[in-house]
């Protein structure tokens, strides 16, 4: 996931149907796999209760870089999918 600062902090090891399904998504979208994780975690923090995540937090020193902490608004969720062409 990309913080503000635009630094990568974690490389995680996804499932191999995981990165099948990512690596479709990105060639549907035209846009790269990191790219396209970045706009599904935006997306789906746009439909998580924000509540519940802050509340199972174990790192509280990260809050303004988190997508759960200003999920984006209904009109920055379409602009998410339009850009993804869906």
């Amino acid at each position: 996931m990309q913080a503000s600062n635009n630094k990568r902090y974690y490389t995680p090891q996804f499932s191999a149907l995981a990165a099948v399904s990512v690596r479709r998504l990105a060639w549907s979208v035209g846009k790269p796999m990191t790219s396209t994780v970045d706009l599904m975690v935006k997306l789906v923090s746009s439909y998580v209760e924000p509540k519940k995540i802050c509340l199972s937090c174990k790192d509280n020193t990260r809050c303004i870089d988190c997508s759960f902490y200003n999920p984006p608004t209904p009109q920055q969720r379409a602009s998410i999918l339009a850009s993804m062409g869906l």
